[in-house]
């Protein structure tokens, strides 16, 4: 059986920083790290599809510092990324309010 969808739903990045001694925001900026070396495992995997869920209604309840950064980094994703998703014949949809 060949996988051709894999969803990624990050979850327990601030636990993680906080574990680590090292604040929220970082979980946060490895967890983006951590997926975009999965896209790249998917990739070299053949994997057609993946999804990520990057921000959900439960989000908005944060810091507005951290939904702030959160929103930062999905912005990175789609702009700073796009010369890698080119290369990569990757067409990249934003689905959600």
């Amino acid at each position: 059986m060949k996988l051709i969808h894999l969803a990624i739903i990050p979850d327990g990045n601030r636990r993680w920083a906080k574990a680590h001694n090292l604040p929220s925001l970082e979980g946060h900026r490895r967890g983006y790290n951590n997926v975009k070396e999965i896209g790249k495992w998917a990739i070299d995997r053949g994997i057609q599809f993946v999804s990520v869920w990057g921000f959900s209604t439960e989000n908005w309840k944060r810091s507005e510092e951290e939904v702030g950064y959160l929103m930062k980094l999905i912005l990175k994703a789609i702009r700073d990324e796009v010369e890698f998703y080119q290369k990569e014949d990757i067409r990249v949809r934003v689905i959600g309010r």
